[in-house]
């Protein structure tokens, strides 16, 4: 049995390039959310080293 292609016509130059340009978008996204979080991770680690501490954890302690 042969797949099926989609007939996406006249546009189907845009089509593509749509779906490339979207998926390029998400995964920017989600590495920038990946190294910012990383980045702010650090941060908050040498906050902590310096004695900052948070002011949500006084009420669990």
């Amino acid at each position: 049995m042969q797949a099926k292609l989609m007939d996406l016509g006249p546009h189907a130059a845009f089509i593509w390039i749509s779906y490339a340009a979207v998926t390029f978008v998400v995964a920017g996204l989600v590495a920038w959310l990946i190294f910012d979080g990383k980045k702010q991770a650090a941060a908050i680690d040498a906050l902590e080293k310096r004695g900052a501490r948070r002011r949500s954890m006084s009420a669990v302690e």
